[in-house]
């Protein structure tokens, strides 16, 4: 019943989010960073927190993407997460870098998936923001209708999540459109991240 009750509210807010856009404060695209690594990117990130898709609504916790490269130079995109009924959720897609120069604008499609399908269509991810030592990433679209709180590790420090917060900030969002999404070891609770103690 608690399932279901959470999951009919996160429904509103997407439909919420879709009539009052992502919240952001800018009107520009949003930018990537200067220099993607992408041998450093590659591996796996946790999902510590996102603005909700209706795509991810089936993802009650441990919202994982793993990244590796093909043969062709492409990275191979493994997303996974525990369901509300405690099953595992996973789809496999593939991201082709759009962006030579900087290397952090990305296409991402999965097969089958409405509107995603297609692996050569336009910018729709873009690591918009990373920590020096690349222990956490913030990723969105140009419009911002996406966002993404990835992290090598389940939990942040408070100064992460303080310079987390503040490159939300940065890049345009609201930083009260994004839901924690709980992970092991980490937090444990969907809230918006602007509740969260400073």
């Amino acid at each position: 019943m608690r399932a279901t009750i959470v999951r009919t509210a996160l429904v509103g807010l997407v439909a919420t989010f879709a009539v009052l856009g992502s919240g952001s404060a800018s009107a520009e695209p949003l930018g990537p960073i200067p220099k993607l690594d992408v041998q450093r990117y590659l591996g796996t990130w946790n999902q510590l927190a996102a603005l909700p898709q209706p795509y991810n609504l089936n993802c009650a916790r441990d919202t994982q993407a793993n990244y590796t490269l093909d043969p062709q130079g492409n990275v191979t995109v493994h997303n996974t997460c525990t369901t509300w009924q405690g099953g595992k959720n996973d789809i496999l897609g593939k991201a082709t870098i759009n962006d030579k120069v900087t290397n952090a604008q990305l296409h991402v499609s999965f097969p089958d998936v409405p509107f995603q399908s297609d692996p050569n269509g336009p910018t729709n991810y873009i690591v918009t923001a990373i920590a020096p030592d690349y222990s956490w990433a913030l990723v969105g679209d140009p419009n911002r209708l996406s966002g993404f709180v990835l992290s090598r590790t389940t939990a942040l420090t408070p100064q992460q999540w303080k310079d987390v917060r503040s490159a939300i900030r940065t890049a345009g969002y609201n930083e009260c459109v994004f839901l924690t999404s709980p992970t092991p070891g980490g937090l444990n609770q969907i809230a918006p991240l602007c509740t969260l103690p400073q």
